[in-house]
C-alpha cells in the first residue's frame, strides 16, 4: 500500500505535484469512506455520518419553523400578503438555504444536512414560483392548467441546486418533480378526473400511465447511466444512480400492478410475482438491491390499502420469504445469473461478482 508518506516523497522528487497527491488522497478517503466495514458486494447507502448531523438538522428544521413564523408576523398572518411578497419571502430563504449548503455541504461535506437543505431549497423553489405564477382562482376552480409552469421552473432550480452541490437525493427529487409535472400537465389537459386510479391503470382512456410508465423507465436509464460510470461504487455518481433506482422502480411497479388488479382475474396476482421476479433478475444483474426492495416495499403498501382479498396476503408473505432467501444468498444467486447472461451485456460496467 501506498502511504501518505510515500506520496510526499513522491511531491519532493518531482514525480508528481501537490495538486495531485491531494487528489490522490481525497479519492483514497471516498474510497474507504464508502467501502469500510463493508461486506464484499454490499451496496453502500449513507443516511448520516453521525449525532451531531442529526443535530445539525434538528437545528434547521427549528430555524425554518422560526422564518415561516417571522414571515407571518411581520406580514400579519394574512394569505393574501403572503403571496403579494411570496417572491422576496422565496428569495430571501432561498440565499439563505444556498449560503447554508455552501458550508454545510460543499465544505463539511455532510449528509443528513446535505438531504435536509435540499428538501427545504425544493420546497422553497416550489412555494415561490407556484405562488408567484400560478393562478389561484383557477386553481379554486379545479383548473390547474397554470400549474406545470412554476412546477416545472421549481424542478430546473432543483437542478442548478444539484449542479452546484452535488447532493445525490437532490437526484431523486428532480426525478420526482418531473413526474409531478407531466401528471399535473396532463391532467390540466385532460380535464377534471372522475378516478385516482385513472392516474396508473393502463386500460384507462388518459395518458396518465403511459406518462407514469414512460419516465420510470428513463429515470431507471440515467440512474444506470450513473451506476455504470461507477462499477465499484465509490463516487456520488453511485449516491445518484441509488436514489433514482429508488424513484424508478415503484413508479414502473405502480403502472403494472395497478393495471394487472384492475383486469379482476384470478391470475393478476400470480402475473404480477412473475413482474416481480423480472424485477429481481434486474436488480441482480445490476447488483441494486435498493431498486428490488423500493419495487417490492410499493408493492407490500398496495396490498395494504388498495388490494383486496387472500391473494394479498398471500403475495405478501411470498415477498416476505423471497426478500429473505435473496438477502442471505444474494452473491450466490448473483454469481450464477451472471454466468447466464448473453455476451452483449457490458458486464464489465457493472459490479464485479464476488463469488
Amino acid at each position: 500500500m501506498i502511504e501518505r508518506d510515500d506520496l510526499k516523497a513522491a511531491v519532493g522528487s518531482g514525480l508528481i505535484n501537490e495538486k495531485q497527491a491531494a487528489g490522490l488522497i481525497s479519492l483514497s478517503d471516498s474510497r474507504r469512506g464508502a467501502r469500510e466495514n463493508l461486506h464484499p458486494g454490499d451496496e453502500p447507502f449513507e443516511l448520516f455520518k453521525g449525532f451531531n448531523e442529526i443535530f445539525i438538522v434538528i437545528g434547521l428544521l427549528i430555524l425554518a419553523s422560526g422564518w415561516w413564523g417571522v414571515v407571518g408576523l411581520v406580514l400579519g398572518g394574512q394569505i393574501i400578503n403572503l403571496q403579494d411578497y411570496a417572491m422576496w419571502v422565496s428569495l430571501i430563504g432561498a440565499g439563505f438555504l444556498w449560503l447554508l449548503s455552501e458550508y454545510f455541504v460543499r465544505k463539511r461535506r455532510m449528509v443528513a444536512p446535505a438531504i435536509a437543505l435540499s428538501v427545504m431549497f425544493a420546497a422553497n423553489a416550489a412555494f415561490g414560483f407556484t405562488s408567484v405564477l400560478s393562478e389561484p382562482f383557477m386553481i379554486a376552480q379545479n383548473d390547474y392548467s397554470s400549474v406545470p409552469f412554476p412546477l416545472l421552473l421549481a424542478t430546473l432550480a432543483i437542478l442548478v441546486y444539484w449542479w452546484r452541490f452535488r447532493v445525490p437525493f437532490a437526484m431523486a427529487m428532480i426525478a420526482i418533480g418531473l413526474f409531478i409535472v407531466a401528471i399535473v400537465y396532463a391532467g390540466s389537459r385532460e380535464g377534471r378526473i372522475a378516478d385516482v386510479s385513472e392516474f396508473f391503470l393502463l386500460s384507462a382512456g388518459g395518458p396518465f400511465a403511459w406518462i407514469t410508465l414512460i419516465l420510470g423507465i428513463l429515470v431507471f436509464a440515467v440512474a444506470m447511466m450513473f451506476d455504470m460510470t461507477d462499477p465499484h461504487r465509490v463516487t456520488r455518481r453511485s449516491a445518484n444512480g441509488f436514489w433514482l433506482h429508488v424513484v424508478a422502480a415503484p413508479a414502473l411497479v405502480n403502472t403494472m400492478a395497478l393495471s394487472l388488479l384492475d383486469q379482476e382475474n384470478g391470475g393478476s396476482n400470480l402475473i404480477l410475482l412473475g413482474v416481480l421476479l423480472l424485477f429481481a433478475a434486474v436488480a441482480i444483474v445490476i447488483d441494486r438491491r435498493s431498486f428490488l426492495i423500493a419495487a417490492i416495499g410499493y408493492i407490500v403498501a398496495l396490498a395494504a390499502t388498495v388490494f383486496e382479498g387472500n391473494g394479498a396476503a398471500w403475495t405478501v408473505l411470498i415477498l416476505g420469504i423471497v426478500l429473505l432467501l435473496l438477502g442471505a444468498f444474494w452473491e450466490r444467486i448473483r454469481a450464477r445469473v451472471l454466468r447466464l447472461m448473453p455476451g452483449f451485456i457490458p458486464l464489465h460496467r457493472l459490479p464485479p461478482s464476488q463469488v
